[in-house]
């Protein structure tokens, strides 16, 4: 009876579970602090006004400002927005869009530890080299000025605290959550406040409160990261629970024959489809890395795997829906082609390299 619970599917769900979410959680942890710091030395405000000015290397710069926003799709929408506020290219915002889902810090961190560094080096190729690819492309179509610059900022994102009182200093909200605000909710306010030694508010400019910020000891300017980063790691960690159930249910229950028939390494379709399922769905990375796993272990070819992740991670639609306020139809449409184009290249070459 006890060797027949051991082997019970239900025993080795549990299992799973423990360790995929184990490894995963203190990944997520690690990749959190690390984000959370490089936020507070690298001001994400002022690699914004930089877009603006070098529009030539604009999708280049576009791509690595993504892979410094290691955010949903939903976080992502102010940054394009303060973007094309300040006039950035529309190379630059492509570049951006498609590299901040697939090419961000959590993201290669996540792959690096469940594949390898090769398949690692391999896809940041692939996804980084197509972000600066596309950017640049689209700056050669009538697309390049496809792009909404006369929006406002939404009532969710940032809203300005109130000047504080001495002896309080309130943090800025952005979508009603502290010191989780997003690259664009990440601009000092127009003022700070302190105190003589009276007791009377001494009102500072915007620049000078950022100069002080930044002579603060290193040892403060880390634990000032550490609310960020433990406001990140509680946004991500639901999904990477979650990620690891369907990592355990489907390691336990689902029939390798599924899999080997539709996404297996020996189907010539095994690519398209995956890339074409992935396109539509909402797959975290967190959800996705778990699940993949246990797929590639019942027969999953590499290039189905990677143009599944590629494609449900790069667009989905709750994204899409997100990114049409900032992007006209047509653009959007262009976006999602891109992704779908990205999955497929990238899931061929996977196949080629094996």
């Amino acid at each position: 009876m006890v060797a027949k619970m051991q082997d019970s599917p239900w025993t080795l769900a549990f299992n799973e579970f423990l360790h995929v979410g184990g490894v995963l959680v203190v990944i997520i942890a690690v990749v959190s602090v690390v984000t959370g710091i490089i936020r507070e030395y690298i001001p994400q405000e002022k690699l914004q006004k930089k877009l603006a000015k070098h529009e030539n290397r604009g999708p280049l710069m576009g791509a690595l400002l993504g892979t410094l926003t290691p955010f949903c799709s939903a976080s992502m929408v102010p940054v394009v927005m303060g973007m094309a506020e300040m006039g950035a290219s529309m190379g630059t915002i492509f570049g951006f869009l498609i590299s901040a889902p697939l090419c961000n810090f959590v993201v290669v961190g996540l792959i690096l530890a469940t594949f390898g560094l090769n398949v690692t080096l391999i896809y940041i190729a692939i996804t980084l080299g197509g972000a600066v690819l596309a950017g640049y492309l689209i700056g050669f179509t009538p697309l390049k000025h496809a792009v909404r610059r006369d929006m406002t900022a939404p009532a969710s994102g940032c809203s300005a605290a109130p000047a504080p009182s001495c002896g309080a200093t309130p943090a800025p909200t952005c979508g009603g959550t502290p010191a989780m605000a997003t690259a664009s909710c990440s601009a000092a306010p127009a003022s700070a406040s302190a105190c003589d030694d009276t007791g009377v508010p001494i009102v500072f400019s915007a620049d000078t409160a950022n100069s002080t910020h930044a002579t603060l000891p290193h040892a403060q300017r880390i634990r000032a990261s550490m609310p960020f980063a433990w406001a990140l790691f509680k946004r991500i960690i639901p999904y990477v629970l979650i990620g690891a159930v369907i990592s355990a249910i489907s390691a336990a229950f689902l029939p390798a024959e599924i899999v080997e028939k539709y996404v297996g390494s020996d189907s010539w379709y095994a690519i398209p489809i995956a890339a074409g399922i992935g396109v539509p769905l909402y797959l975290r990375i967190e959800m996705a890395l778990p699940l993949l796993q246990v797929l590639i272990a019942k027969g999953m070819g590499m290039g189905a795997a990677m143009a599944l992740l590629i494609g449900g991670t790069g667009a989905s639609l709750p994204e899409i829906a997100i990114i049409s306020s900032v992007l006209k139809p047509k653009a959007v449409v262009a976006f999602v082609v891109t992704v779908l184009t990205l999955a497929m290249i990238g899931g061929g070459l996977f196949v080629v390299i094996a």
